[in-house]
């Protein structure tokens, strides 16, 4: 039984962590990693639906490791805010 790893800033403060959460938050955060983009491009490329992509986006948001940049269509992208991954170096 492998442990799931998700991406340091997936944790939100205030709320309860769920592993549905914690896997959709790191899907947003891995995605933004690579790109910037609006919400349907963003949900498209996690994998997940816009609905739950805006949701996890407007909690990422307030937690200031996301910010929306741009006039509407608003597009998203990383602070670069939060804790970063531990590479491991060999």
């Amino acid at each position: 039984m492998s442990k799931e790893v998700y991406h340091p800033n997936a944790y939100v403060a205030g709320l309860r962590n769920v592993r549905l959460g914690l896997r959709a938050r790191t899907k947003v955060l891995n995605t933004l990693e690579k790109t910037t983009g609006d919400a349907k491009a963003v949900a498209v490329q996690a994998g997940l639906t816009y609905a739950v992509a805006m949701h996890h986006l407007i909690l990422l948001r307030k937690s200031g490791v996301v910010q929306r940049i741009e006039k509407r269509p608003y597009v998203w992208a990383s602070t670069g805010l939060g804790q970063k991954r531990l590479v491991a170096t060999s």
